[in-house]
């Protein structure tokens, strides 16, 4: 590197350095010392190797950039205003204020170049494996290199400290994703003080282990940070970790190497001694026009990068047309117009656990619809996801559908969340329901993305039987009720099975959880008039006296053909009860009042029937009174002897209603 561009080098990231200490200040709030430590790792990442374009931030085939370690927040936004996407210097001054588009931690759909929402560690360092494995079987799929795009990633020593990066990077390694090159941040300080209270691994001896190729740099020299980058690059046997030795709060002479410069400002004294020590301009936010310049000039190479992939792309098409008309619908996750019907016609007239009843509609569904994919945390074959018509991801065999995840549920979540982000992909993760726990924070994520994903659950209640408490959800449904924007599927037999996958593949704003039996349940009766169209409204009634009714009884999944049985015991004793099957609770209350009132009449009293926490159901009961359900754990038995044990039979449910009314 010659004397002037060295020297341009060590302006952009003292910008980026100097952006990151005003922002924090101003907002008095926020994490410095991270973007200053990592300014030179990413300043020669984003002006040497990574393909983005400014002119279409969602162009394919750009490289994806993820900050894993999202509390340096102010790094990412220095870069995307520097390389000219639409984040102004009034939105970096407005760091963590209301509306602004500097929140806190990067939050995708909200800010312009932001790829993922992270901040809860580990959840990036997940979200990038999915990415690269996407991108791998893309490319594999259409037999087209053009769509093996690369993800980047800087990761942190407290990415690394939490359990869910162990599981991905053991996959990563495993499937070799040689377009993953992760850049650790090793300062060696976390909140509490130096890393040596809690972690003394190897971490070169752990990613070497997990099949990783393992690179060192000095994350202050541009030059040893590009050499690294380049032999990582070049890597096409396995993923790569780029070892960059920095110093937190770079720059800064009293809080350089300290927690001080974490999380928390550095104090307008403190800032103009770094400032004047870094031989930059005290002015507040100040960006030097030469620095523009830099990023402008390569903004400019990687628009002809971008130019020349899309002639490429264009000629695959022309000599491909059909493949590329499937690649068209791919990448759209398209769905057919009559996707109910066509997933109904499969199980129509069925009985079964609503585990075996979904595992056929998955074979037609992903026949119907090229973006499914997915697979299990070892368990396909009780969650019954796999795809029989197509093979396994395996190394160096990325054609396949189906993924095996091994026993992870936390890396299965966050590599569904990377999946979808990739894009095109509508993925799929399951297991058993109380296993739900472990993916719960990738979950809350999927949901706070709006991201087109899936979790598959099965084993949903007490009548798991002989595996006991431990397996036997009992706060799993209601707890995942909770999350905002997740809808949660409990369907009751084979057309509520086919109106939940219908739901899980159309949705566009959300994930879709479903919650399925592992016993056996009938098919149910329904009127002339019942149309499966109405499963997808969350709730309606399924059955309704000719007159005289006197309460309704809401029930979900496996309850539900309880509540219709218990029905016809109070009909036999002069007590007419119309049923409501309610498999989605959040669908439904997104449909209008009218509605509402027209399923649940207010001057009928409601009763409701779970094999779970019951509290959540109160919002329509009026009164915990009215709800059978579940508030302790289960016990070790055969799934017949439990119900009876625990009094959900169907006597012990009429006889519940029949007290509540007398």
């Amino acid at each position: 590197m010659t004397s002037t561009m060295a020297s341009q080098a060590q302006l952009v990231a003292n910008t980026i350095r100097s952006l990151a200490m005003d922002a924090v200040q101003r907002a008095n709030s926020g994490h410095p010392g991270m973007p200053m430590g990592m300014a030179d790792v990413a300043a020669t990442l984003w002006l040497k190797h990574l393909n983005y374009s400014v002119e279409d931030p969602e162009w394919a085939g750009r490289d994806r950039f993820v900050l894993s370690a999202g509390h340096g927040s102010m790094l990412l936004y220095a870069l995307l205003h520097l390389a000219g996407f639409d984040l102004s210097l009034e939105e970096i001054k407005n760091f963590r204020q209301m509306d602004s588009k500097t929140p806190g931690h990067p939050e995708y759909g909200h800010t312009p170049g932001v790829e993922t929402t992270t901040g809860p560690l580990g959840q990036g360092f997940g979200n990038g494996v999915g990415m690269a494995l996407g991108a791998q079987m893309e490319a594999a799929r259409y037999a087209n290199a053009g769509f093996r795009s690369r993800v980047f990633g800087i990761v942190s020593d407290g990415d690394l400290m939490e359990g869910i990066s162990a599981e991905c990077a053991s996959l990563a390694g495993h499937l070799g994703l040689s377009n993953l090159v992760y850049l650790y941040d090793d300062n060696r300080i976390t909140i509490d003080g130096a890393t040596d209270l809690s972690f003394s691994e190897d971490v070169k001896m752990r990613f070497e282990a997990c099949s990783w190729r393992v690179l060192h740099a000095d994350g202050h020299d541009q030059d040893s940070i590009s050499a690294a980058l380049e032999a990582a690059v070049a890597e096409s046997e396995k993923p790569s970790l780029i070892i960059c030795r920095t110093h937190i709060g770079y720059g800064s002479p009293n809080k350089v190497d300290s927690p001080g410069a974490h999380g928390a400002p550095l104090g307008v004294e403190e800032i103009a001694l770094t400032k004047k020590a870094l031989g930059i301009s005290t002015e507040e936010f100040m960006v030097p026009d030469e620095v523009r310049e830099v990023f402008a000039t390569a903004a400019s190479e990687k628009e002809q990068v971008r130019k020349t992939w899309l002639e490429k792309q264009q000629s695959w098409s022309d000599a491909n047309e059909e493949l590329a008309i499937e690649h068209q619908v791919f990448r759209a996750g398209q769905v057919p117009g009559d996707l109910l019907s066509e997933l109904a016609e499969v199980v129509a007239d069925m009985d079964g656990a609503t585990r075996a009843l979904s595992g056929k509609i998955v074979q037609r569904a992903a026949f119907l619809v090229p973006s499914l994919v997915g697979g299990s945390a070892d368990l396909n074959g009780s969650t019954k996801t796999d795809i029989e018509t197509s093979g396994h991801v395996a190394r160096g065999e990325f054609s396949g559908r189906n993924i095996c995840f091994g026993i992870r549920e936390h890396a299965m979540a966050a590599i569904l969340n990377g999946l979808a982000l990739q894009g095109g992909y509508i993925p799929i993760g399951s297991t058993f329901l109380v296993f739900a726990d472990y993916m719960r924070p990738s979950i809350r994520l999927a949901a706070l993305m709006g991201l087109r994903a899936g979790f598959v659950f099965t084993h949903d209640s007490l009548m798991v039987g002989e595996d006991g408490p431990t397996h036997q959800p009992v706060e799993q449904v209601a707890s995942l009720r909770l999350i905002p924007n997740l809808h949660v599927f409990r369907p009751a037999d084979g057309v509520e099975v086919a109106a939940a996958w219908t739901h899980l593949l159309s949705r566009v704003d959300g994930p879709v959880a479903l919650s399925l039996t592992r016993q056996g349940l009938p098919c149910l009766e329904r009127g002339r008039s019942f149309k499966p169209k109405e499963v997808l409204q969350g709730g309606y009634v399924i059955s309704e006296p000719t007159a005289g009714a006197q309460a309704t009884l809401i029930a979900s999944g496996s309850e539900l053909s309880l509540a219709v049985q218990a029905a016809e015991i109070l009909s036999q004793q002069g007590v007419a009860l119309r049923i409501v099957s309610m498999p989605c609770v959040e669908l439904f209350n997104l449909q209008d009042e009218a509605y509402r009132q027209k399923v649940l009449p207010t001057e009928l009293p409601t009763f409701a029937v779970e094999m779970g926490r019951p509290e959540m159901w109160c919002q329509f009961t009026g009164s915990l009174e009215r709800v059978m359900g579940h508030r302790r754990f289960g016990a070790s038995a055969p799934y017949k002897d439990l119900a009876e044990h625990f009094g959900f039979t169907r006597e012990a449910l009429a006889g519940f209603i029949k007290s509540q009314l007398a």
